[in-house]
């Protein structure tokens, strides 16, 4: 019993030992400006909070999300294939991919996926 709560102090004091080394190894003394400031928004938060803000980057976000809850949305319709009905599973599969194309398309032709500034 002894020799087991010594071994167990002894794997602590040498995993302590390692955590400590991993974390004094691991800091980098380089550091600048634009690395520990942060991005928000695409814009300086040392400058003045009244410059205009780009919409730009809300755009990006906002494409972005709705992209995101696509895949969200397409996983599980591969995933119940083989337990619907094939024609149903066709026909909602096929409708929900020509929204989002259309959604797409929209947002080509009005512009909103160049980055022209």
């Amino acid at each position: 019993m002894l020799m087991l709560s010594t071994m167990t102090m002894i794997i602590m004091i040498i995993t302590i030992v390692v955590m400590i080394l991993a974390t004094l190894l691991s800091k980098k003394t380089l550091t600048d400006r634009e690395k520990c400031s942060p991005f928000e928004c695409g814009f300086d938060p040392m400058n003045s909070s009244r410059l205009p803000f780009s919409l730009r980057f809300f755009l990006i976000a906002i494409i972005f999300l709705i992209f995101d809850v696509e895949i969200a949305l397409l996983l599980p319709m591969i995933m119940i294939i083989k337990s619907s009905n094939l024609i149903n599973w066709t026909i909602t599969s096929l409708f929900f991919i020509f929204i989002l194309i259309i959604g797409l398309y929209h947002e080509w032709n009005q512009g909103a996926l160049e980055w022209n500034e």
